[in-house]
């Protein structure tokens, strides 16, 4: 199966588990009604896993910031940020596990940023989680970026945590 078809179809059953009481509240609003956090959240997570899947198969490059030259895994995360929403994240992996909100594994939610160490230190690698223990990430020289499992034995093994970018301006 390809890697677009594979992607397309996560995505798919991503946005269909998606609670379908914001459905119901977005087909409810009124002109000039505020749309609630949750709404908010959810449609910034779209707009960041959306934009993050237009990246799939894109090449890999340390310190890469462009998607015509390629990605590192910071850099493919800046990007999708940057164009999905407007957010503009540090420039590496470490500087942005110091941002917004720490959670627990068990609270992730789409468009979380995580974090492993695949460099023998802390929060040397970011990626941006899809749910059902899923995320893409630029993951290394000679690869492209991509969608992996979270819960692969070389992963389990570098977990280092999860922080919370979406929502933070929003209460």
């Amino acid at each position: 199966m390809s890697k677009a078809l594979i992607s397309f179809l996560l995505a798919s059953s991503l946005f269909c588990a998606l609670p379908a009481s914001v459905a119901a509240a977005e087909q409810e609003s009124q002109p000039g009604q505020e749309t609630s956090l949750l709404q908010r959240y959810t449609n910034a997570a779209q707009d960041v896993i959306l934009q993050g899947l237009k990246l799939v198969g894109v090449r890999y490059r340390f310190g890469g910031n462009r998607e015509d030259s390629g990605l590192d895994c910071s850099g493919f995360v800046r990007l999708v940020f940057k164009d999905s929403i407007g957010t503009l994240l540090p420039r590496t992996a470490h500087e942005m596990s110091a941002i917004g909100q720490r959670i627990d594994s068990s609270q992730l939610k789409p468009g979380d940023l995580v974090f492993f160490n695949t460099m023998r230190r802390a929060f040397s690698h970011v990626g941006i989680y899809l749910g059902d223990n899923y995320f893409m990430h630029a993951p290394r020289a000679g690869a492209e970026v991509r969608v992996e499992s979270m819960e692969s034995s070389y992963w389990l093994k570098r977990y280092n945590g999860a922080r919370r970018i979406l929502g933070d301006d929003e209460d």
